[in-house]
């Protein structure tokens, strides 16, 4: 978007003196702001990859803790028989 070349132009001022003396380097200008703010087809991947692997993680860890909380309350009812037996 026009506001992203703008944030780009100022943190990158070269690209003020390339594009006053080469205006045809539109195309690279835009190109190097779009890999700036991480917006290349690459970098969108590796980072819906990323979200995917977290994502994962977190089922995984939810996972494990309700099959701790199912041992646990197994555990607990299994204990409560034996002292009610005693």
């Amino acid at each position: 978007s026009d506001e992203e070349y703008i944030k780009f132009i100022r943190q990158q001022p070269k690209w003020y003196r390339k594009l006053s003396r080469n205006p045809e380097l539109t195309e690279d200008f835009r190109l190097a702001s779009l890999e700036f703010f991480g917006k290349t087809i690459p970098q969108r991947v590796d980072k819906l990859q990323n979200q995917v692997q977290m994502a994962s993680f977190m089922i995984d860890m939810f996972q494990v803790l309700k099959e701790q909380q199912e041992q646990s309350s197994s555990t607990d009812s299994a204990d409560t028989t034996e002292n009610d037996n005693d």
